[in-house]
């Protein structure tokens, strides 16, 4: 660190005076810029992790939804080509019953 802190002492430049002006011009201009595009710019650091972030939870919501719609294409294939579980879905879910049929609700 010390080093470091002697790059800004221009008592300490002697003949390197041109150097050490150079490398002090370019600390300056590196930190500046991490700073623009880190952080000022439009299109910044932060910016661009939200958005992998953001795209990244589309993405892992538009796998659930994939999920469940091949769920609900299956239960419809299933509805559409038996009469047997059409009719136990339309009691399970629609509470219907034939006459004579006791039925229990649950709240």
């Amino acid at each position: 660190m010390g080093k470091f802190r002697d790059i800004w002492d221009s008592s300490k430049d002697g003949d390197k005076r041109e150097q050490r002006s150079f490398l002090r011009y370019f600390i300056l201009s590196s930190f500046v810029f991490i700073v623009l595009v880190g952080f000022v710019n439009r299109n910044n650091l932060v910016r661009w992790f939200r958005s992998t972030v953001t795209i990244r939870t589309q993405r892992e919501r538009i796998e659930f939804l994939q999920k469940e719609i091949d769920r609900i294409d299956a239960q419809l294939n299933s509805l559409k080509n038996n009469e047997d579980s059409l009719e136990t879905f339309a009691r399970q879910r629609f509470l219907f019953a034939e006459p004579g049929d006791d039925v229990y609700i649950d709240d």
